[in-house]
């Protein structure tokens, strides 16, 4: 192999995933109508965009990236007529049952096969602990959901284990509480529910690792302007860090601390990466990212760097790939039960392109540099940040070979793979 090619270009990506589904669901429950700029137009946050519209909230699409959203107020959202369906979005059910669980009516959610394989238990334990009802398949554990909800007592809740999603649930939920809702978080991870909480005028703080909400009456609507996704931008920065003489510019990525533990890194790794143009939109910090290659170098990722990095593991997979030695990522269980086993993906797909690699129970590791080479078709496993590395694999080391399954990358880059083809060498 002559190594990796060089790659040149700017490219935007699309809104940040976790802040459309956010931006949507509490502009439900505000009072007024909210308008949200840069939506992620994807299959997931759509998703969400049709669980709020079952609740009675009428959704106006000004164009596929603006919505202006008719929030109900907290108090006047409609029993659903239907099931409402996920689809494959994780956030839809985690973080809408913590607002379905506050309502005084039946709710029942379901997901697509892949969803339904997923753990539910760790949001519906401290739901049910504040007073609402809800069942589930196999002991209450897995997707379906059926909710009666209202009537929520406030909490001091100790996660078990690091999640923005189980969080943001609990303190929607604690908005409908009788007293304040407390929840400790075993590591700091992603803020964005507490900034845009806070932004619509509600009681929340944070003193260490504990964020407490208190009860409220009424929510001010949202005007945001959603910046592009850093796990989209993830696999971008990673072309360009593997080779010295390439350098792409991804414009308008949101750059919350909570969130760029790839940077860390892949800094780390030898890479050069760089803010241009800082500044904030709707109380999230906003950059242009200027990346460039180096000679890069392994790493070990510790657990306390992944909940800022969890997500984008599988592109930081495709750089250690590259890198000289022996690249270490531990106490990243959370990975095992995302819209695939990711280690099992990522380690059986880059065991079958050449690369050196292996599982731990919570981890994997990947040994580099390493001479990529053609083979049969490859398997995603339905999961669109798979499906996105593998095709990153094939671009980084200029070796085509065939992922039958991409369609699933719609549910959060539409558009991924003519954007990847379109960078200059």
């Amino acid at each position: 192999m002559s190594g990796p090619p060089i790659l040149r270009g700017e490219v935007s990506v699309p809104g940040d995933k976790s802040i459309s589904h956010r931006a949507a669901m509490f502009s439900a429950i505000a009072t007024g109508t909210g308008r949200v700029r840069g939506f992620l137009h994807a299959e997931d946050t759509l998703r969400t965009v049709s669980m709020v519209r079952s609740l009675g909230v009428r959704v106006e699409a000004v164009s596929p990236t603006e919505l202006r959203i008719g929030g109900q107020g907290m108090r006047g959202l409609s029993e659903p007529p239907d099931v409402i369906d996920a689809g494959n979005s994780g956030t839809t059910i985690r973080i809408g049952s913590g607002i379905l669980a506050a309502q005084p009516f039946l709710s029942v959610i379901t997901g697509d096969p892949y969803l339904r394989r997923r753990p539910m238990a760790r949001v519906i334990r401290p739901l049910v602990r504040m007073g609402a009802k809800i069942l589930a398949r196999d002991g209450d554990r897995l997707p379906p959901l059926c909710i009666r909800g209202g009537g929520l007592r406030g909490i001091r809740y100790e996660m078990p284990v690091a999640s923005a999603q189980v969080k943001s649930a609990l303190l929607l939920a604690g908005l409908y509480a009788d007293a304040p809702v407390t929840v400790m978080e075993p590591l700091p991870t992603r803020d964005h529910t507490e900034r845009m909480l806070g932004a619509m005028g509600a009681d929340i703080a944070r003193e260490g690792n504990a964020v407490t909400v208190r009860p409220a009456e009424r929510l001010s609507p949202l005007d945001v302007a959603v910046p592009g996704d850093i796990s989209s931008a993830a696999f971008f920065l990673v072309l360009a860090s593997v080779h010295p003489m390439s350098e792409i510019t991804v414009r308008g990525v949101g750059v919350n601390p909570h969130r760029t533990g790839l940077l860390a890194v892949l800094r780390r790794m030898g890479a050069d990466l760089r803010y241009a143009d800082e500044r904030s939109e709707g109380g999230e910090p906003v950059a242009d990212i200027v990346a460039r290659g180096g000679e890069l170098v392994a790493v070990r990722v510790d657990p306390g760097e992944i909940p800022g990095l969890v997500d984008e593991v599988p592109a930081l997979c495709v750089a250690a790939a590259f890198a000289r030695g022996r690249t270490e990522v531990r106490g990243a269980a959370e990975l095992r039960v995302k819209e695939s086993d990711r280690i099992s993906a990522i380690v059986s797909n880059l065991a079958a392109l050449g690369v050196a690699c292996g599982e731990y129970p919570d981890g994997l590791w990947v040994e580099g540099p390493a001479a990529i080479r053609p083979c049969g078709p490859l398997d995603s496993r339905g999961d669109h940040r798979i499906a996105m590395a593998l095709l990153a694999m094939g671009k980084a080391g200029g070796v085509p070979f065939d992922v039958p399954d991409t369609a699933c990358i719609d549910t959060s880059f539409p558009g991924f793979q003519p954007l990847l083809e379109r960078l200059t060498r």
